[in-house]
């Protein structure tokens, strides 16, 4: 990918994140964080990868979007002159998700071994 695709993904991100958070006044939208887009090479679809503080929320925040997706498209090509406005496909960001796990994991796993490590360290000093 050139850098005209990697410019066009984060000023992407950018309006649409700017268009979410101060002109979607649909109430289903819980608070939502654009994590990133992905544009592909032809310049004809835009994927947006977000994410939902509130789990609960994700199901309907999802519909706002898709709802708004056409609206959202045609802001985003005022604000930012192309020849073709790419098509907004809307993903849920698993990663943040995914990287809580790995932490609550490595927290649980810490937690219930406490013990070993601390007679490990005895008999070190005792040797």
């Amino acid at each position: 990918m050139g850098i005209r695709p990697e410019r066009v993904q984060e000023a992407f991100r950018r309006e649409i994140s700017s268009i979410i958070q101060k002109e979607i006044k649909d109430p289903r939208m819980g608070f939502i964080t654009v994590t990133k887009v992905e544009v592909s090479k032809d310049l004809k679809n835009a994927y947006v990868y977000y994410s939902v503080l509130n789990q609960k929320e994700e199901m309907n925040t999802m519909h706002a979007l898709r709802s708004s997706k056409g609206y959202i498209r045609k802001l985003v090509g005022d604000r930012i002159k192309m020849r073709y406005v790419p098509d907004i496909t809307f993903r849920l960001d698993k990663s943040l998700e995914n990287t809580r796990r790995v932490y609550d994991i490595l927290d649980k796993i810490k937690k219930e071994k406490p013990d070993e490590h601390r007679e490990d360290d005895r008999s070190d000093k005792e040797v």
